[in-house]
C-alpha cells in the first residue's frame, strides 16, 4: 500500500491557527466569567436559562458547559431567531404583532419560581435584518424581550445577568472598513478589554471597580438631591427624583442572598427618578439598538414627566410604537450617570449595543423602574410601570451634569466626564 504523506497539516496558516486559538481562549474565559461570582453567580443544583441568537453558538455553549462546572442542575438554552422574526413582520398581520405565545412568559415565571439563574447574550447578529421593515411595523413586536421576565426581576426571584455575545455580523456593523475576519478579531479584542478578560485576574479588577462605582454611589446617597439638571449641545433636561431615590451600582442580590451582577460590564451608578417630574429637552448622543431595530438623531421633550414630543433621524417610527406600549412607555424610570473612567468611553467606539453604549456615557430609560433603586413602600408605589424599559445615552464630556438641593442650591458632579467631587 502507497504510504500516505502530509502536505500543510490542517490547511490552516500559522497566523490562522494562533487566532483561532486566541479566539477559543477568549470565549472560554467570557463564559468563566459570566457565571463566576462576578456574574450571575451561578449556584450548585440551579437551573440556568440562556438566550442567545444563531451565531452565537461557541459563547453559549462554552457558558453552558462552564454554568455544569459550576455545579447547575440543568442548563435551558432559548435562542432567538430574528430572521424569524423578519418573517412575521414581513408577512404577518399587523395586528398579530403584539402577540406572544403564553407558554414564554411561562417559561420566565417558572423559571423565577425555580429561582433559576437568567443569562442573556446581546449583540445585533444581522443587524440589517430589518431594514426593509416599517420602524412603526418593527416597534408591535418587541420580541425577545418578554414582560413576565421583568416581573421576575422585581420580585428578585433570580439572579440574572445581561452580557456581550461578539458575532461576525454585530463585527461588521461596528467596523465596517475590515474584511470580516479582522472585525470578529477586533471585537472580539474590544470586548475582552471591556470584560477586564486582558487583567491577570479579571474578578479581582471588576472587584476594584465596583468598590470605586459603590464608593460614588454613596456619595450621591449621602448628598440627597431633590433634582438632576443635565445641559449641554441640544440638551437642557430637569430631571426629578423621589424623596427616598437610591443610587445603586454594580452588585444586586435575590430573595436567596446570592449575589450577582446584572450587567457586564456595568460602569454606571443610577436610581429611580420621580416620574412625573421631567422637564425640558434631551437629545441623544449615541444611536441606540432597540427591538431589532435603531434609532439615531434622537431628541425628546418631556412636560410634567411625560415625552410629548419625540423625534429621530432614523427609526422615527419605532420609537414613538415603543413610546405609545403604555401609559408608563412615555415617562422615565432611570437615570444613570456614567464618567469617563469608563473603559468602554475610552475605546471612542459606537457599538450599537445598548449594554455596551450606555456604560459609556449617562443615559437614562424611559419605562420600567427598578423597585431597589427606591428605599421606601411609599415611592415604590410611586415609580414608573411599564413593560418596556428603553436606554438612550444623553451623556458625553459636553454635557455637564448638576446636583439640584430642594432649596435650589446648585452642586457639580460631572464636568469634561470627570467627577467633581473627591471619593
Amino acid at each position: 500500500m502507497a504510504q500516505r504523506h502530509s502536505h500543510g497539516g490542517s490547511g490552516l496558516s500559522n497566523t490562522q491557527e494562533a487566532g483561532d486559538r486566541q479566539r477559543a481562549g477568549q470565549v472560554q474565559a467570557l463564559a468563566e466569567l459570566i457565571v463566576s461570582p462576578t456574574g450571575v453567580n451561578v449556584q450548585p443544583g440551579q437551573i440556568v436559562g440562556i438566550t442567545a441568537e444563531p451565531g452565537q453558538e461557541d459563547i453559549w455553549r462554552a457558558v453552558a458547559e462552564a454554568a455544569y462546572v459550576r455545579g447547575a442542575k440543568f442548563v435551558d438554552p432559548w435562542i432567538f431567531d430574528v430572521h424569524v422574526k423578519h418573517s412575521r413582520l414581513l408577512h404577518a398581520d399587523a395586528d398579530t404583532l403584539t402577540y406572544r405565545p403564553p407558554w414564554l412568559g411561562e417559561r420566565y415565571r417558572t423559571m423565577g419560581e425555580l429561582h433559576a439563574a437568567q443569562i442573556r447574550l446581546t449583540g445585533p447578529v444581522a443587524p440589517h435584518i430589518l431594514d426593509d421593515i416599517d420602524s412603526t411595523r418593527a416597534g408591535h413586536d418587541v420580541l425577545p424581550r418578554v414582560p413576565e421576565s421583568q416581573e421576575m426581576i422585581h420580585k428578585d426571584l433570580w439572579n440574572w445577568c445581561v452580557t456581550p455575545g461578539p458575532s461576525a455580523g454585530w463585527a461588521s456593523l461596528v467596523y465596517p472598513d475590515l474584511p470580516e475576519a479582522e472585525a470578529l478579531a477586533r471585537l472580539w479584542d474590544s470586548v475582552s478589554h471591556v470584560m477586564r478578560l486582558d487583567e491577570p485576574e479579571p474578578e479581582r479588577a471588576w472587584d476594584e471597580r465596583f468598590s470605586q462605582l459603590n464608593a460614588v454611589a454613596k456619595r450621591l446617597n449621602n448628598l440627597r438631591f431633590d433634582a438632576l439638571h443635565f445641559s449641554g449641545p441640544g440638551t437642557d433636561l430637569t430631571i426629578g427624583l423621589l424623596p427616598s431615590s437610591e443610587w445603586v451600582a454594580a452588585g444586586s442580590e435575590n430573595v436567596d442572598g446570592v449575589k450577582y451582577t446584572s450587567n457586564l460590564p456595568t460602569e454606571e451608578v443610577f436610581t429611580a427618578p420621580d416620574p412625573r417630574r421631567v422637564d425640558g429637552h434631551v437629545r441623544s448622543t449615541k444611536p441606540l439598538q432597540v427591538s431589532g431595530g435603531f434609532v439615531s438623531g434622537l431628541e425628546v421633550r418631556f412636560e410634567q414627566g411625560v415625552a410629548v414630543n419625540a423625534t429621530a433621524t432614523e427609526g422615527e417610527g419605532l420609537l414613538r410604537t415603543l413610546i405609545a406600549k403604555d401609559e408608563g412607555a412615555a415617562r422615565l424610570g432611570e437615570v444613570a450617570l456614567v464618567d469617563r473612567e469608563s473603559r468602554i468611553g475610552a475605546l471612542d467606539t459606537v457599538f450599537y449595543e445598548t449594554l455596551l453604549d450606555e456604560n459609556s456615557a449617562s443615559h437614562i430609560a424611559l419605562g420600567a423602574a427598578y423597585p431597589d433603586t427606591v428605599g421606601t413602600d411609599a415611592d415604590r408605589e410611586r415609580i414608573n410601570i411599564s413593560e418596556v424599559h428603553t436606554d438612550f445615552m444623553i451623556g458625553s464630556n459636553d454635557v455637564a451634569v448638576t446636583g439640584v438641593h430642594a432649596d435650589g442650591t446648585q452642586v457639580p458632579l460631572l464636568r469634561d466626564g470627570n467627577w467633581q467631587f473627591d471619593l
